[in-house]
């Protein structure tokens, strides 16, 4: 009895693991959406993005970008004085669209 459940508990530990991965992991999630869409020639690489925007952030620490596919925008992400300041962009165009704090 033993020698059946230790492949049904390793089979079940498969089963559970690949239910808890998220959805966008096989396509590469939102970096592999941008990849797919700056090929495609539909929207700026985030290096062209931040040469347009961090020389207007006034020295304000850059902390890395998001990408949102379904608004075909970055999220740029600074801090200063432990303030956290985030910045959107339209990938396609490069324009600033919002800014918060």
């Amino acid at each position: 009895m033993k020698m059946l459940l230790a492949p049904f508990a390793a089979l079940s530990l498969l089963v559970v693991g690949a239910l808890s991965l998220p959805a966008h992991a096989d396509n590469g999630g939102d970096q592999g959406e941008a990849r797919k869409e700056r090929k495609a020639g539909n929207i700026l690489s985030i290096r062209q993005i931040e040469k347009i925007v961090l020389p207007r952030m006034g020295g304000k620490q850059y902390l890395g970008p998001d990408y949102d596919p379904a608004a075909m925008a970055y999220r740029l992400k600074f801090i200063e004085d432990g303030k956290v300041y985030f910045v959107d962009v339209d990938a396609r165009t490069g324009r600033i669209i919002g800014q918060s704090r």
